[in-house]
């Protein structure tokens, strides 16, 4: 459990290092959401790239600094690209981040996500519906620290709070806006972020609650300055980048 002010200055420094180090994170992702991941990674100071081309992927996942699996659209050839990402990100001990889009909704993807839990990822970032889904237990706090426990992995569970957990840490944050609902492939621009923090701090927990909040306060910050979801998801790319550590200190709400 952080205090706002010590999670200010762990989100801060997070960022500070994303952007002085410029941390390639390889994403398989889905299509709807590749153009808006890549502009919030470039916003936060990342270097992202998306090919699932089986000629090249495993050239760029040997030169990542993280890799995000998202679900988002669950066909042959995503589904063939997790297995050559995931595979070297093992055996090098790369960070990766599950994204399980969706599992609520199709049995197939909720399988294929288990496997992948066998795999070691870094965080599993999801909501609650996807929670309950995956582990076939209530969403609350409780839940996902046993969850996390038994999985080695931090579980990252979103919604109106998010909460953090490896089994033994907990943390919820308390901060992001509405709108982010509205916009596609907001969460996933949220598991990128993720990622790139995974990629400049070891301690995988701390570095999902630093992303985390940091794209909570950036969702704020681009609600005050817009009329509807459209102008909100270009405002939230400016936020982002724009994001300081007075900012954070100032607005971060976590237990």
């Amino acid at each position: 459990m952080h205090a706002p002010f010590e999670l200010a200055e762990i989100a801060a420094d997070v960022l500070a290092r994303i952007r002085d180090c410029g941390p390639r994170v390889h994403c398989v992702t889905n299509p709807v959401a590749q153009q808006y991941t890549a502009n919030m990674l470039l916003a936060a100071g990342a270097l992202p790239s998306m090919t699932i081309s089986p000629e090249e992927i495993g050239a760029f996942v040997a030169s990542a600094d993280a890799i995000l699996v998202n679900l988002g659209t669950f066909d042959i050839e995503r589904r063939s690209a997790i297995e050559v990402a995931v595979a070297p990100a093992a055996e090098r001990r790369l960070p990766w981040l599950i994204d399980p889009v969706f599992i609520d909704r199709s049995p197939a993807r909720a399988r294929f996500s288990r496997s992948l839990l066998e795999r070691w990822p870094s965080v599993l970032r999801l909501n609650h519906a996807q929670f309950q889904a995956l582990s076939g237990q209530g969403a609350d706090a409780g839940a996902a620290a046993r969850f996390a426990q038994a999985c080695a992995t931090i579980v990252a569970m979103t919604g109106d709070i998010d909460v953090v957990t490896d089994g033994e840490r907990n943390s919820a944050i308390a901060n992001g806006d509405p709108l982010m609902s509205l916009v596609t492939a907001m969460g996933c621009a949220g598991s990128a972020l993720v990622c790139a923090a995974l990629a400049v701090e070891t301690d995988a927990w701390m570095a999902a609650l630093a992303a985390l909040a940091a794209f909570g306060v950036a969702g704020e910050i681009a609600a005050q300055r817009v009329q509807g979801p459209g102008s909100f998801a270009a405002a939230m790319i400016d936020a982002l980048h724009g994001i300081d550590r007075g900012t954070l200190r100032a607005r971060v709400k976590a237990s």
